[in-house]
């Protein structure tokens, strides 16, 4: 299964404290979260270590959605999140490990996440490319600093 990993590294001009909040709070992980074409349902949501999460995609185009769900194993505020993601179809088995690793930087947060144990019919390059959607997402969240 080493393999079936990716890992992404990106900057981001905003605040660890805004990251780790997009990371860990349910309206924010579902708005950038889904690859385009996609919509996020979040069903259950407790970031806490040992907490659980429930959520689905859904393709826009044809209304096929696919859930999942995990368990949050290391929270550190403001700097790492460590969970498991494991789907509910049976096609797609295993237990996929997920960490986030945000560190301020001179200019922001340097943001890198590895994603481990792909199921072997995901193609990596697949999950790459829908990592890189959403996080292009994310830093359209994170970085607008708007005033009330």
């Amino acid at each position: 299964m080493a393999t079936n990993k990716v890992t992404l590294h990106r900057v981001v001009k905003s605040t660890a404290e805004k990251v780790f909040r997009a990371f860990t709070e349910p309206n924010a992980l579902s708005s950038w979260s889904p690859p385009y074409g996609f919509l996020c349902t979040v069903h259950e949501f407790e970031a806490n270590v040992g907490g659980k999460y429930k959520m689905s995609f859904t393709n826009f185009t044809t209304g096929n959605s696919h859930s999942f769900g995990g368990e949050f194993l290391e929270l550190e505020p403001n700097s790492f999140i460590k969970h498991t993601d494991g789907f509910d179809d049976p096609n797609l088995p295993g237990v996929m490990i997920t960490s986030v690793k945000i560190n301020e930087v001179s200019c922001g947060v340097e943001l890198t996440i590895t994603q481990e144990n792909i199921p072997e019919v995901i193609p990596v390059e697949l999950c790459y490319l829908g990592w890189q959607e959403s996080l292009d997402k994310l830093t359209k969240l994170v970085e607008p600093n708007i005033p009330d």
